[in-house]
């Protein structure tokens, strides 16, 4: 079994509701960790464990300014994973184009 240990950590960082929601928030642009967490619901600290796990996947860039943690979205990131599905796919896809290949063959009796 091949691992792609980039991949996996990508796909554990957005396995989660409350990172996914935090990443759909950044994609609109920057954003304060204290912004991130109103509309979650979870604590303050909660978040920001959930914005260290985004930021160790590469998926998320912080920086402090005085007390201000801000986040910004790095869309490189989604790149392994988006390689990844297009390989799958191309493979699948030829699959089910032999498939049919084979299918519209004559019967040889």
């Amino acid at each position: 079994m091949l691992q792609h240990p980039d991949l996996d950590q990508l796909l554990h960082a957005i396995a989660d509701p409350s990172r996914r929601a935090i990443t759909e928030r950044l994609s609109t642009g920057p954003a304060a960790v204290s912004d991130l967490a109103k509309p979650l619901r979870i604590t303050l600290a909660a978040v920001l464990q959930h914005v260290q796990v985004l930021e160790r996947a590469g998926v998320v860039r912080t920086e402090k300014v005085g007390r201000v943690r801000t986040c910004q979205l790095q869309p490189d990131a989604f790149r392994s994973l988006e390689q990844w599905i297009a390989d799958r796919r191309l493979l699948w896809e030829r699959r089910f184009d032999r498939l049919g290949q084979l299918l519209d063959e004559p019967d040889a009796d």
